[in-house]
């Protein structure tokens, strides 16, 4: 299987789903518990909830391995992006809610971690780096969106439920001030659903690495609450009534940040 799934696009906007793949190697999977081979840290079903970005010109890239083979949105040399804060690791060893993941003495060494590295997360993040500059050169500009979901009740990790709406731009590291005030604007518009910038979650390494506005290149992360749009416990059901509901708001929250990056950048021609 191979490590990622790309859909091309035509507008500025490119689209990662690192953590919605469950697929887990036999060979990787006969070291991993019962627990684990259930994946119930996946960010279940983004995929389909963002079923619109056709519509939006969006480029998709999607992972389609488990984060328990090896996380997408972590660092290579595997640094804490929370310090003082529970975190997991670039191959994480154990589930959200600290059940193991590994049976006894099988958890990857050095380098069982640097083999997956280089066969699942290197892949990911070329061919990421490669849609970013290909977009940057057709238009001036790129803009990266990295979609995720978490449970909306996960005490390893936050206090009490979690906002619906997560948003994260590395403390303002990843995108301009106009585009970040544009997409918040339009978070807080969602009836019924709240919302936060650099709260819990500011964006994992894919925002913070990539996003770089003096470069032309803005990025932002939503963590959104999964009881918004499915059954947070198994088998995970996907309810479409809720994401009926959830749609529109995070369709504008795209459409805002299109709109402001193509105004941050409008004077912006495409590299030659």
């Amino acid at each position: 299987m191979p490590a990622f799934l790309f859909e091309p696009g035509t507008s500025p906007l490119l689209v990662s789903m690192p953590h919605v793949g469950t697929h887990i190697p036999a060979g990787l999977a006969a070291d991993m518990t019962e627990a684990a081979h259930g994946v119930p840290d996946t960010d279940w079903h983004v995929d389909r909830l963002y079923d619109f970005l056709p519509a939006l010109g969006a480029s998709v890239l999607r992972a389609t391995h488990s984060r328990y083979v090896i996380d997408l949105n972590r660092p290579p040399g595997g640094e804490s992006l929370y310090p003082g804060a529970r975190n997991t690791e670039l191959c994480p060893t154990s589930l959200f809610d600290d059940r193991p993941i590994y049976r006894p003495g099988r958890a990857p060494d050095a380098t069982a971690v640097a083999g997956r590295r280089a066969v699942y997360w290197q892949p990911y993040h070329d061919r990421l780096a490669a849609e970013l500059a290909g977009i940057k050169a057709r238009h001036g500009y790129a803009l990266l969106f990295d979609a995720h979901s978490i449970r909306s009740h996960v005490p390893r990790f936050f206090e009490g439920r979690l906002w619906d709406i997560n948003l994260g731009t590395g403390d303002g590291l990843a995108a301009s001030p106009a585009v970040a005030e544009a997409v918040t604007g339009a978070a807080r518009h969602a009836p019924g659903y709240t919302s936060i910038l650099n709260g819990r979650f500011k964006g994992g390494y894919i925002t913070r690495h990539y996003g770089r506005p003096a470069d032309r290149i803005e990025a932002l992360q939503l963590e959104l609450s999964q009881i918004v749009y499915m059954e947070e416990e198994p088998p995970f059901r996907f309810r479409d009534d809720r994401a009926a509901e959830i749609r529109p708001a995070l369709r504008r929250i795209l459409e805002a940040m299109l709109a402001a990056g193509a105004e941050q950048h409008r004077e912006v021609s495409p590299a030659v």
